[in-house]
């Protein structure tokens, strides 16, 4: 019989369930509590659309938080158009399919990095090695800017640098590439803005610049013989800055030399002028005393400055020779001693003594005789 059959006293009471343990008992508990086991079907709609409103609440909750965490920014889109971006932290947003959340990783670096052949401006085939750091800096540029933004950062990296190579020559891309990255770095970023692909780039590098392997023997015979010749002139120019200074320096001595040489010819020449024009007033004065006074200066001066050799003979001959140019004037000045008597000496024989003064000492008999 079962229990609600007519003529049963227990009509309407539910017969006592069996408890389960573990998560079949839990599904129990829960479905006496929201009336799963309700025997009517009214009862049974009730707990079906009960459900469905828990599910849609829960489903709401979750779709409706957003957590965007520090390396994220969000960008929402509301029925397809771009609403706000999202900054680090929890954010609430009206569920989908209102609003959906793309994030984008706005703090990591990504790397490009290639070989460009180029011809530079003076026809010359070189592989220039380039290296691209870069991240996003404007997400909704990254997202919807452009197609793809990651391919037209190395299509604009390799334009900016097949057009600022190519219009220098050799040496500077192989030499001097500090000014070139600059520049290239600078029109890159113009280029990226331009084509609003919202990245940045965080470091440029032309690390490399070398010619093709079909003529980089050639290449490092003219790189050699470029060094030689940077080598020839440095060695020329230490020489000439060796060589000048002590040009200069000699220049120097000679000009000061020729200047005292001048300042002394000068004042020698207006002290002769002085002196003479004073001789002249005493010889107006004196003639006579004044001509013998210049001859005795003179014969004295002559005597004093040559080698004199006194002697005598039967012919009475006295012997004064003109002074050797090549013999040194200090060594006539001890070899002789100046006349203080500066009168000619008369003739006189070689047994006669010569006194300290230049003149013979003899007897004055001896004198009387001869004359």
């Amino acid at each position: 019989m079962a229990w609600n059959t007519p003529g049963s006293d227990k009509s309407g009471a539910r017969p006592p369930r069996r408890t389960r343990e573990g998560f079949a008992g839990w599904l129990d508990s829960l479905r006496d509590r929201f009336g799963g086991d309700g025997g009517d079907n009214d009862g049974g709609a009730t707990n079906i659309v009960r459900w469905v409103g828990i599910a849609l609440g829960l489903w709401l909750l979750f779709n409706s938080f957003v957590l965007v965490t520090e390396q994220e920014r969000g960008v929402v889109l509301r029925f397809g158009q771009i609403a706000r971006v999202l900054q680090p932290g929890p954010h609430l947003k009206a569920p989908w399919p209102i609003e959906r959340v793309i994030k984008v990783n706005a703090t990591q670096s990504k790397a490009y990095s290639d070989n460009v052949p180029v011809l530079t401006r003076d026809g010359n085939m070189v592989d220039v090695e380039v290296n691209v750091q870069y991240r996003i800096g404007d997400p909704v540029g990254y997202l919807f800017g452009s197609r793809n933004a990651d391919s037209v950062l190395q299509q604009a990296t390799q334009s900016a640098v097949r057009e600022l190579v190519g219009r220098s020559d050799l040496d500077a891309v192989l030499g001097a590439r500090s000014t070139l990255t600059v520049a290239v770095r600078e029109r890159v970023q113009r280029l990226l803005q331009a084509y609003r692909t919202g990245l940045v780039i965080t470091e440029f590098n032309l690390p490399n610049a070398r010619p093709p392997e079909e003529v980089k023997d050639a290449f490092d015979e003219a790189q050699r013989a470029s060094q030689d010749k940077n080598t020839a002139i440095n060695q020329a120019q230490a020489y000439a800055k060796q060589v000048v200074p002590e040009a200069r320096g000699e220049a120097a001595r000679i000009r000061a030399a020729a200047e005292g040489y001048r300042t002394t010819t000068v004042a020698r020449a207006e002290g002769d002028a002085e002196r003479f024009s004073l001789l002249v007033e005493q010889y107006k004065d004196a003639p006579e005393v004044t001509r013998k006074r210049l001859w005795l200066e003179t014969v004295g001066q002559v005597l004093s400055e040559n080698r004199k050799v006194v002697g005598g003979d039967s012919r009475q001959l006295i012997y004064v020779p003109m002074p050797d140019p090549q013999d040194d004037a200090a060594s006539r000045r001890a070899e002789t001693a100046p006349l203080t008597n500066p009168q000619l000496l008369d003739p006189v024989t070689a047994d006669e003594p010569v006194t300290r003064t230049g003149r013979t000492a003899r007897p004055r008999g001896r004198e009387e005789s001869t004359r």
